[in-house]
């Protein structure tokens, strides 16, 4: 089984191209925002912690939060094994919360391992933790292992951003943006990088004095 990611911003930038080819609606949204960051991240435990931790807060919560758990040295599953729920509720974590976090920490996953696994696999092996779903797994496929065939169609950016793309009458369902999308393919991960982006263009677009 070949893995196919995407490690640099040249490798980006190709498969960007490639896409253009298949979907030249592309070419434009590569003239306003051009070759967009990879955004990766290291991946591990902290990684889809710190996802748990940010579910359904703003960003400055999160990170308000995040920056507690790093403060109290609670970052590591380990330290989460010898910590008490009432150590993890004074950082801002919610009794739900705590709960993902412990299902995560009782999962023990080889994160080494999913390195080789399929993206159907890793989907498979993040989505059996409690309060981790598909999107964020899609997200720690892309960042965290920078796998090139990734499109995040639950994301309520790159949903509205494809209605703007394909020109559509209304916002696609996840179901409907993945069967529009299927000659994307092996060049998905572009395309979600260059929706979210494109995103950002409308949205500062719309924000534009007339």
């Amino acid at each position: 089984m070949s893995i196919n990611t995407l490690d640099t911003s040249a490798e980006l930038k190709a498969h960007i191209q490639a896409l253009i080819e298949v979907e030249p609606r592309f070419a434009v949204v590569y003239e306003q925002v051009g070759v967009p960051d990879l955004r990766r991240n290291e991946g591990g435990f902290a990684a889809l912690l710190r996802a748990i931790v940010g579910q359904q807060l703003s960003v400055a919560a999160a990170s308000s939060i995040w920056q507690k758990l790093s403060n109290a040295k609670l970052t590591s599953a380990q330290a989460i094994i010898q910590a008490s729920d009432e150590d993890l509720r004074a950082q801002g974590l919610s009794r739900q919360k705590i709960r993902y976090v412990r299902s995560l920490v009782a999962h023990d996953i080889d994160y080494q391992t999913l390195k080789t696994m399929s993206d159907s696999e890793v989907i498979d092996t993040l989505t059996a933790v409690i309060g981790i779903g598909r999107w964020t797994a899609e997200m720690y496929l892309l960042f965290s292992l920078g796998r090139a065939d990734v499109l995040a169609v639950d994301d309520l950016a790159i949903r509205v951003a494809a209605m703007a793309l394909l020109e559509l009458p209304e916002r696609p369902t996840p179901k409907q943006l993945k069967i529009a999308t299927q000659t994307w393919s092996p060049y998905l991960s572009a395309a979600s990088l260059l929706l979210w982006a494109h995103y950002g263009w409308l949205q500062n677009k719309e924000a534009m004095p007339v």
